[in-house]
């Protein structure tokens, strides 16, 4: 049987030496703390991104925090490590090690051209939250030709950035994650001192709607937090994990990516969520923050720190807090369009990366103008299931090769395949039980996680009975295994 020969994109794939990589602290740690310092993800850790009353402190403060800490360890240890020592070891973007899991054939859309384009979804996202509070300084309302205005401009200017490179991003992000910072302490020299004062109960009596259930799972409150939780910072990271081989690529060592994680993703995640936490408990103590949560519109408003975030520090100082927060977002924007253009100038190598990117801020315009963007949920939902068993079959492909890379394989590798396809279905199928309206005969707990294990055991089991495609010469691959 002839040898496959390698497609273009892999066989043009050339690896980042060792002397052109740089400090885990100014890219990797820096580039994922400004995303997880994001507004939009530590502003609903208290609600979960539900509706539910209570949302994640429905089990009280001590227990959502400690939700909160495992969330942050699952994605350190399960969608950020492997990933990040992937590339490492290799110098190769996601799109060219994921061809030993998918295959070459099969690893240009999966995880390359797929990851490109789901990180535009997250580029609108985005810009459109932060053209939102922008708009709200100017008093210009949500969907108004005025929030459309700066959406687009943000979402054009972060796609530019990106393009320049990590160096570039490094630099915005290496100094941006102090306005959300200074932004949290501040919220939090205002609420702790009535933290003592804080009663669990009173955010269940002041919960605006009281008609939508609360969090439950098999009947158990304390596991529903944990799966809300969970399903929620896990939901949010998961592209974010999955791109740890683009970011540890740029890494010299296997202590660069640990640590580069350890502070950029658990640290982060925990640093940004307790402080969340903290302030809306500290804030159900003071009286003027319990009036504004009793007219709030909904029950995850009631638990969101920005949303409310007046009744704690007055209008005139919201704004100036608020401005810091949109500025602050700007390195998560990057972010995106920096993992977009590593996928396609992997798997399109002979397309100017401005015409592909370009197309793609394109299409984060439309869903910006579509206000699709804004349901930013759904968005982490999807995002959740599709790259939970990615990462699984990632971990997986890692072990049974040693603990390194195996290298591309023949056209699509039946055994990702398929456990991305079972994994999918199962971190999906909740969603789609809502979206179409019909009841489901069972509870899928923390569905992104529930999803990574589904890849993670699936690609075991089908690796162990023959279903992977052979492994093919790529004489251009390193090894930094030492």
């Amino acid at each position: 049987m002839a040898e496959q020969k390698l497609p273009n994109y892999v066989a043009s794939a050339t690896p980042l030496p060792k002397d052109k990589r740089v400090g885990w602290l100014t890219s990797t740690a820096a580039s994922y703390a400004g995303v997880m310092l994001w507004f939009v993800f530590w502003q609903d850790v208290p609600s979960g991104g539900g509706s539910f009353i209570g949302g994640t402190l429905a089990e009280g403060m001590g227990f959502g925090i400690l939700a909160l800490v495992l969330s942050a360890a699952i994605c350190y240890s399960l969608y950020y490590l492997v990933p990040g020592m992937l590339g490492m070891k290799t110098g190769l973007p996601l799109s060219i090690v994921g061809t030993s899991t998918y295959g070459v054939n099969g690893g240009f859309f999966m995880p390359g051209f797929l990851m490109g384009l789901l990180q535009f979804g997250w580029l609108a996202v985005n810009a459109y939250f932060a053209g939102l509070l922008l708009a709200g300084s100017f008093g210009g309302a949500q969907n108004s030709s005025l929030h459309f205005t700066l959406s687009l401009i943000w979402a054009i200017g972060a796609g530019w950035i990106g393009l320049a490179g990590i160096k570039y991003v490094g630099r915005f992000a290496s100094y941006m994650p102090i306005l959300p910072l200074f932004v949290l302490g501040f919220l939090l020299v205002k609420t702790l001192p009535h933290l003592s004062a804080f009663k669990p109960e009173s955010i269940m009596e002041l919960a605006p709607v009281k008609t939508e259930g609360s969090v439950s799972l098999y009947g158990s409150q304390t596991l529903g937090v944990l799966s809300l939780m969970g399903a929620y910072v896990v939901g949010f990271f998961a592209t974010a994990g999955a791109a740890g081989c683009d970011f540890g690529m740029n890494n010299k060592d296997k202590k660069a990516v640990q640590w580069g994680g350890l502070v950029g993703v658990f640290g982060s995640t925990v640093l940004t969520g307790v402080a969340a936490i903290l302030i809306i408990c500290g804030a159900y103590a003071m009286p003027e923050f319990q009036e504004a949560a009793k007219t709030a519109a909904s029950n995850a408003k009631a638990v969101n720190p920005v949303e409310l975030m007046g009744a704690i520090v007055g209008p005139g100082m919201q704004k100036i807090l608020l401005f810091l927060l949109v500025i602050a977002a700007f390195p998560s924007a990057c972010f995106s369009t920096l993992i977009a253009a590593n996928s396609f100038k992997a798997t399109l190598p002979k397309v100017n990366p401005y015409i592909s990117c370009g197309l793609g801020v394109l299409g984060a315009c439309v869903l910006i103008i579509t206000t699709w963007a804004g349901n930013a949920g759904q968005v982490f939902t999807v995002i959740g299931a599709s790259f939970g068993p990615v990462c699984g079959s990632m971990m997986a492909d890692y072990f049974l090769s040693g603990c390194k890379w195996a290298g591309p394989r023949a056209g699509f590798n039946p055994a990702g395949w398929l456990a991305w396809i079972f994994g999918f279905a199962v971190g999906s199928i909740t969603l789609l039980s809502t979206a179409f309206n019909f009841t489901l005969p069972f509870v899928v707990p923390c569905p992104p996680v529930s999803a990574f294990l589904t890849g993670l055991v699936l690609y075991f089991i089908f690796a162990g009975i023959g279903l992977q495609s052979r492994v093919l010469n790529m004489p251009q691959r390193i090894d930094l295994e030492k």
